[in-house]
C-alpha cells in the first residue's frame, strides 16, 4: 500500500498548478512590432505606392512595380501592410 493516500496528493497537485498559472498571468509582456524588413510595415497609414521603375538588364529591361496592401491586423488592432513587387520584361528605351 502507498504511503500517501490519494486524497492528499490531489490537493497538492491542484495547488501547484494554480500557483504556476498565477505566476505567469501577472507578467504580461508588452508587444513590440519592430521590423527591419522593408517589405512590411506595422501600424500607421498605408505607405505610398511608388511609380514603376525601369532596370536595364543588358539586352532587355525590367519594369518593376511595387504596391502596398493591407494584410491583416496585430492582436492589439494595428494594421499590417505588405509590399507586392512585380517585374515585367520590356524593351529598353533607345
Amino acid at each position: 500500500m502507498s504511503r500517501f493516500p490519494f486524497a492528499a496528493v490531489v490537493p497538492v497537485t491542484v495547488l501547484a498548478a494554480a500557483s504556476l498559472l498565477g505566476g505567469c498571468a501577472g507578467n504580461t509582456i508588452a508587444p513590440s512590432y519592430a521590423t527591419t524588413n522593408p517589405n512590411l510595415q506595422v501600424g500607421g497609414a498605408k505607405p505610398v505606392d511608388l511609380a514603376p521603375t525601369l532596370e536595364n538588364a543588358g539586352s532587355f529591361c525590367l519594369e518593376i512595380t511595387e504596391k502596398w496592401h493591407e494584410d491583416g491586423k496585430t492582436p492589439d488592432g494595428q494594421k499590417l501592410f505588405a509590399k507586392d513587387t512585380a517585374r515585367k520584361v520590356v524593351p529598353c528605351a533607345q
